[in-house]
């Protein structure tokens, strides 16, 4: 996996937020909708698999890896469709989606259900870091998706994965500590944690929730010969996050420089 390469296409899709690359009338569009625990973010392709536009927004409608606003989460999911038609000037018509590792079918048809309310047709539904390794292309590792609730991980020997699991230990955690230690509402902790200035200073404070995620992972990729682990998700923008992984592990950790796009921008390479 060349790490450089997956930069540029996340560079790519990071510069859609704020521009739209014309696509012709009749070619194939392909979208991704992650509903996050902190954010929802659609992503839309051209047929060449390239970025042409991006919409985001904060929201609290799922919680560990679930919906629990399904109105809201429609709504918002809708809106942000709606934003992007606009901006290319076509009708969005079908998006693949993901959830976390192990979520039951249950869940997996609430998630179905918000995208399709929105006027979309799910074309196909994916675990989260599997999703991840659309983009990662990682042949041997653990790919570790570290979102707003929950930490999920896939293991892939020879480019298949042989293992997932999930556990609900996220960014919010990360926040709960901050407003603990800052006297902030959960809400100013959220935008706290993203100072670039104050990177280190949060670090430090957050250092054991850090572990804990770490513990989670050796938990799971113990015994199963993982020579690498690959951090994906919005939580490891957390700068040196990878450090203390790294330390606890015992293994390479490794991070793309936007962590935060990359499950997003699979989920859109994965619909059909």
């Amino acid at each position: 996996m060349d790490l450089a390469v997956v930069d540029r296409k996340l560079s790519a899709l990071e510069r859609c937020l704020t521009e739209t690359v014309p696509v012709s009338a009749d070619e194939r569009l392909r979208v991704g909708v992650d509903l996050g625990t902190a954010y929802i973010v659609v992503v839309v392709l051209n047929g060449a698999g390239e970025p042409v536009a991006c919409a985001l927004e904060a929201a609290s409608v799922v919680k560990d890896g679930l919906v629990v606003d399904y109105a809201g989460a429609t709504r918002i999911v809708r809106r942000l469709v709606g934003e992007l038609s606009e901006r290319l000037g076509r009708t969005l018509t079908h998006a693949a989606i993901a959830v976390p590792p192990g979520t039951g079918g249950k869940d997996c048809k609430t998630h179905r259900y918000v995208v399709e309310g929105a006027g979309l047709e799910v074309t196909g539904t994916l675990d989260e870091p599997t999703a991840a390794n659309a983009v990662l292309g990682l042949e041997n590792g653990a790919i570790v998706d570290i979102g707003g609730g929950t930490t999920g991980l896939s293991i892939l020997k020879d480019g298949e994965v042989v293992y997932v699991a999930d556990e609900a230990t996220g960014g919010t955690h990360v926040s709960l500590v901050l407003a603990g230690r800052y006297d902030l509402t959960l809400r100013e902790a959220e935008a706290f944690k993203m100072e670039a200035d104050r990177q280190p200073e949060i670090l430090g404070v957050v250092r054991p929730v850090i572990q804990k995620m770490a513990s989670i992972v050796a938990r799971h990729i113990k015994g199963r010969d993982v020579d690498a682990v690959y951090l994906v998700g919005g939580t490891c923008c957390l700068r040196d996050m990878e450090k203390v992984m790294e330390k606890e592990l015992g293994v390479p950790v490794f991070k793309p420089a936007n962590p935060f796009l990359v499950t997003p921008l699979g989920i859109a390479l994965n619909c059909a």
